[in-house]
């Protein structure tokens, strides 16, 4: 990529890179151009639907009378990629008529699942990439020949454990994605909009309640210590407040939250993005709600030089204000409800925190009426 490439972040001169789905093109793009041409090809300029101007390197070329096959590195930038620098291939052969097919091979998932963008049955190549390929094969052949085009990615169905494809119901691989054909480093709409899909899907399954959880400590936490149903289980990570909004506009009535104290801490402050590039008031609020059950100054200096909410909680259990984690879950919960109080009024909303190494577990309600709802 040339300058227009760049994007800064947090101060920092970033690289873009470029998605599955502008590799596939390419690559189906070369393939058959040496089809038409007879002649392996070595590069291919596309246009992104971002409008970047792209010119990528062709690589494994293959060729007979009515086939072609070769691939295009995936190269994710400065991004923290799953796929990069796996060789995203095209696969095509000639047609007896003018029609224009699409599938995925190995290493490409196939949709198991209603919910998604993609009907169950049909390989994980989304609607974007899916629109350009076929573009651009046809671009190419004109309006009277046809071709039958296979995506496949060697090593995809090994990383595509690395991704949120397993709880998607995407089996067998990875997905061929891209909306824009570029990828931004440190972007998190792709990782939103994957969590919107997971909400959807199981909305379309039939589901009206969610779990949401920050990550692994939750997940862990539901599986060791409580009956709660898996299925209902969403990992929100740290957009805390997207997720509850999304939540409420595809039409989920019954929402509870989940997460060790150090990240919910910051949501009973009114917090909603709990990444420590965003906020980090976790001392403040533990200090605050101390203060207002009449904690001494000499407990709130300590809990205050303390470096995380478990070392706080030596100090705070020690000085008998253990009652303090209850206040804290309790504002989880009033302050999502304010979030949609005059959006979603009716939405019910529990939620339960804990710390790892010490007994400390707080809830909204008791866990046998949870399990009720949510088992």
């Amino acid at each position: 990529m040339n300058e227009t490439g760049y994007l800064s972040y947090n101060g920092k001169r970033l690289r873009m890179g470029y998605t599955t789905g502008t590799c596939a093109t390419a690559a189906t793009m070369a393939a058959v151009e040496m089809i038409l041409t007879q002649k392996p090809v070595h590069q291919v300029q596309l246009m992104t639907p971002a409008g970047v101007d792209l010119v990528l390197e062709i690589d494994h070329c293959q060729l007979s009378l009515d086939q072609a096959s070769c691939s295009v590195v995936k190269d994710g930038g400065d991004d923290a990629d799953a796929t990069d620098g796996l060789d995203i291939y095209a696969t095509v052969t000639r047609r007896q008529d003018n029609q224009i097919t699409l599938d995925g091979g190995q290493g490409v998932g196939r949709v198991t699942k209603p919910g998604l963008k993609i009907e169950p049955g049909n390989a994980a190549i989304n609607p974007t990439p899916r629109k350009m390929i076929q573009e651009a094969a046809r671009q190419l052949l004109g309006p009277d020949q046809g071709v039958d085009i296979v995506i496949s990615v060697p090593g995809g169905e090994e990383t595509a454990k690395a991704t949120q494809n397993p709880q998607l119901g995407i089996l067998g691989g990875i997905s061929i994605l891209g909306t824009s054909g570029i990828v931004r480093p440190m972007s998190e709409d792709t990782w939103k909009e994957s969590i919107t899909l997971e909400m959807q899907q199981k909305k379309a399954l039939g589901l009206d309640k969610l779990i949401l959880i920050p990550g692994n400590y939750g997940n862990d936490f539901i599986a060791d210590h409580t009956h709660l149903n898996p299925d209902y289980i969403v990992q929100m990570s740290n957009f805390v407040g997207y997720v509850l909004l999304e939540a409420m506009r595809i039409g989920f009535t019954d929402i509870l939250l989940v997460g060790h104290l150090g990240k919910f801490i910051k949501i009973a402050g009114g917090i909603f993005s709990t990444h420590s590039k965003d906020a980090d008031a976790r001392n403040e609020i533990m200090l605050a709600n101390l203060a207002l059950l009449g904690a001494p100054l000499d407990l709130l200096q300590a809990v205050n030089e303390a470096i995380t909410t478990e070392a706080q909680a030596e100090l705070i259990l020690a000085a008998g204000y253990g009652q303090v984690y209850q206040v804290i879950v309790d504002k989880i919960k009033a302050r999502v409800l304010k979030l949609f109080k005059f959006r979603a009024p009716d939405i019910h909303v529990e939620a339960i925190t804990f710390l790892s190494d010490h007994d400390v577990t707080v809830m909204t309600k008791p866990l046998e009426e949870l399990e009720a709802i949510w088992g």
